[in-house]
C-alpha cells in the first residue's frame, strides 16, 4: 500500500524550492554506472543499502538519518535500470524535498506505522538481491561495497577538504576561548555548537582533561574540570564525509612528562604520515611506526589504542592493524590518530600519487617540525594559553633518520 505524505496548505516560498545540482547528479550517475557493472558481472538483479554511509555515498552526499543518527530513515533498492527510494511516508516528502530533489529515485512507501522490512521482502522477492547489511537473507556484499567507494573522486576530496579546514577551525577555536576550569562537557559543548553551526555532525568528540587520556584512550567527556591541560578530538561529518583532527592546550608551560609524551607520539604521527605511501601495504607502514616506537623507549604504548583509519562515508572504512594488507591508494583519506600516556594527537591526511596532503592543518598553532627521510613534515605542537601571541616564533625542529 502507498500513501501521498501531507505537503500542508501553504504553498511554498521561493526560498524553499530546492535547487538542482549538476555535479552531484553527475556523481550519482557516475556510481550508478559503477553498481551496475557490478550487478552485471555477478549476474544480480538489484542490491539494497541500508547503512547511512552508503546511502551518502550512493546519493553523492545525502543523509538518511534523523539528525545525524546513526539509525537509517530509509533504504536504497538500485537496479541496472533504476534507483528506488524505500521509506515510510513520514519520512519521503522530506528525503525527496531536501536530500534527493531532481537525483532521479523513484518512491516505495509503506505507512510509518508498518515496518520497513516488508516492503523489502515483497522487493527481494523473486529477484537475486544483495545488500549491505544481509537483510531479508540477502548475501551482505559491504566488502565490494568499500571497493566501489575508495579512492575518493575528485568532488569527494574537495568536499572533504572543505569540512576539513571548517573542522579545525572548530576545534582550534575551542581550545583558544575554553575557561579554565570548565568541565569536559561544556568544552565539548562549546565545540559541538561551532560545529554543527557550520553543518558538520559531531560524530565523535573527545576532551580530555588533566591526563584523562593516560587512564582511557578512548574517553569521551565527562564533569571533570581542566585545570592544567586538555587534549580536544574531534571527528565530524559533512556531506556524508568525516575527518578527524586532535589539538592539545595548557594553561602556561606544560608538565615536561607531558610535552615529551606529545612529541613523541608526533614522531609517530609523522613516521606513518611519511609512509602512507601509495602501493604500499598497512604493514610496511606500521612496521616504521613500530620502529620509532622502540628507538623512543615506548616500545608498548601502541597496544593501548589503535593507531589509523581508512576514512571517508565511515570513521573507520578499514581498521589499519599491524598485520593489515590493506594496500593503500592515491585519493584515500588516512586518520592517523597514535598516542603515548596521556598524549593524544591526529591529523586526517590525502594520499597523494608520490606525497600526503595534511587535510587539517593549524591555524596560527604552534608547529613542531618532523623531518622524515629529509622531508620536513610540520605538525601541531602544544598551545600554551598564556603565550599565544609569540608562539607561532617558537616551532621545535627534529630530524629522523
Amino acid at each position: 500500500m502507498s500513501i501521498v505524505s501531507f505537503r500542508g496548505l501553504a504553498p511554498p516560498s521561493s526560498g524553499d524550492i530546492p535547487v538542482s545540482d549538476p555535479d552531484r547528479l553527475t556523481d550519482l550517475e557516475s556510481k550508478h554506472a559503477l553498481v551496475t557493472d557490478y550487478l552485471k558481472s555477478q549476474n544480480l538483479d538489484a542490491i539494497i543499502l541500508q547503512k547511512p554511509g552508503n546511502f551518502s555515498w550512493f546519493t553523492s552526499g545525502g543523509d538518511c538519518s534523523r539528525g545525524g543518527y546513526t539509525e537509517p530513515t530509509a533504504a536504497l533498492l538500485i537496479t541496472a535500470d533504476a534507483r528506488v527510494l524505500v521509506c515510510g511516508n513520514v519520512d519521503s516528502g522530506q528525503l525527496f524535498d531536501r536530500q534527493l530533489y531532481g537525483l532521479g529515485f523513484q518512491l516505495k512507501e509503506r505507512p510509518w506505522h508498518e515496518p520497513r522490512q516488508v516492503l523489502i521482502d515483497d522487493l527481494c522477492r523473486g529477484r537475486m538481491v544483495v545488500s549491505d547489511t544481509g537483510v531479508s537473507g540477502t548475501k551482505d556484499v559491504s566488502q565490494a561495497l568499500l571497493e566501489m567507494r575508495q579512492p575518493l573522486n575528485e568532488l569527494e576530496i574537495t568536499r572533504l577538504k572543505e569540512t576539513a579546514l571548517l573542522t579545525t577551525h572548530a576545534v582550534e577555536a575551542t581550545a583558544r576561548q575554553f575557561k579554565k576550569g570548565q568541565t569536559e562537557a561544556e568544552i565539548a559543548g562549546e565545540l559541538s555548537h561551532r560545529m554543527i553551526k557550520h553543518d558538520i555532525t559531531p560524530v565523535r568528540l573527545q576532551v580530555m582533561a588533566d591526563g584523562q587520556g593516560h587512564r582511557y584512550r578512548h574517553w569521551g567527556f565527562g564533569a571533570d574540570t581542566v585545570e592544567r591541560y586538555c587534549v580536544i578530538s574531534a571527528v565530524g561529518r559533512r556531506q556524508g564525509l568525516c575527518v578527524g583532527i586532535t589539538r592539545t592546550v595548557s594553561f602556561g608551560e606544560p608538565p615536561k612528562t607531558i610535552r615529551t609524551a606529545h612529541h613523541r607520539a608526533l614522531l609517530m604521527q609523522a613516521t606513518g604520515m611519511y609512509f602512507s605511501q601509495p602501493g604500499w601495504e598497512f604493514q610496511e607502514t606500521w612496521q616504521r611506526v613500530a620502529r620509532i616506537y622502540e628507538k623512543f623507549e615506548c616500545p608498548d604504548e601502541w597496544q593501548h589504542a589503535d593507531q589509523a583509519d581508512l576514512i571517508g562515508y565511515e570513521i573507520s572504512e578499514a581498521a589499519l592493524v599491524p598485520k593489515s594488507d590493506f594496500t593503500f591508494q592515491p585519493g584515500m583519506a588516512v586518520h592517523w590518530h597514535p598516542s603515548v600516556g596521556p598524549a593524544a594527537v591526529s591529523d586526517t591526511i590525502l594520499i597523494g600519487e608520490s606525497a600526503f596532503e595534511n587535510l587539517t592543518p593549524s591555524e596560527g598553532w604552534p608547529r613542531l617540525t618532523v623531518e622524515v627521510k629529509r622531508t620536513p613534515i610540520q605538525l601541531s605542537d602544544i598551545l600554551c594559553r598564556e603565550a599565544i601571541d609569540y608562539q607561532d616564533e617558537k616551532d621545535s625542529h627534529i630530524l629522523l633518520g
